[in-house]
């Protein structure tokens, strides 16, 4: 079967909530949804997967509106830092704090504390579920980029502290492919054809 793992279109940018940051889409981030959806209604989707947070299923909903498919939310799909009270998109955090950026890409966590070995285990545990209920079928999961890494890491064997390696943009696409043995390959990462046409899109730190 085929995994196709979307990640979420570009969030608001948001500092000290009073809980935990959930943000929603800019209007970027919802034009991004909407042009990723179109790619996916040519890519045969059988069914669709996405995390419960509000960015996440923002960005499935007008796939799951034109498509038809039920939007299956699964909580061990959310980002690692869905309980922090903040939202630094990367590009921003890039742009305005290029030390914490570097600790982000090498694997910066959101403290000392936390399980990262913990955190991939639960990724990686449901997507097999997934995987084990949709033999044959091509699917799409739309989650998060430390979602992906995870499971990407997991995919070449990489340390769970070591596996934040691929800087996978808003909306992008990547795909893995899953034999009935649990035999994974990487066919893609951060393939991006909906901004064909449409470089605003990709437009970075705004």
């Amino acid at each position: 079967m085929e995994l196709v793992f979307v990640r979420h279109g570009r969030p608001v940018h948001i500092e000290g909530a009073d809980g935990a940051a959930d943000p929603p889409l800019t209007e970027v981030g919802h034009e991004q949804a909407h042009r990723v959806a179109d790619w996916l209604m040519t890519a045969g989707i059988d069914a669709l997967y996405s995390s419960p947070m509000s960015r996440a299923m923002q960005t499935a909903a007008p796939f799951a509106e034109a498509s038809g498919l039920t939007m299956n939310l699964r909580d061990h799909l959310r980002e690692f830092d869905h309980e922090g009270s903040s939202y630094v998109p990367t590009e921003v955090l890039k742009a305005t704090d290029p030390e914490a950026y570097r600790q982000r890409i090498a694997g910066g966590f959101v403290d000392d504390d936390f399980d990262v070995a913990g955190f991939q285990a639960n990724v990686v545990a449901e997507v097999d579920r997934i995987v084990a209920d949709h033999r044959g079928e091509r699917v799409a999961v739309v989650c998060h980029g430390g979602v992906i890494n995870a499971y990407l890491g997991h995919c070449l064997e990489f340390a769970p502290h070591d596996y934040m390696k691929f800087d996978v943009d808003y909306s992008s696409i990547s795909r893995v492919m899953v034999s009935s043995s649990f035999q994974r390959s990487i066919a893609s990462v951060n393939e991006r054809p909906h901004f064909v046409g449409h470089p605003h899109l990709a437009v970075r730190g705004h």
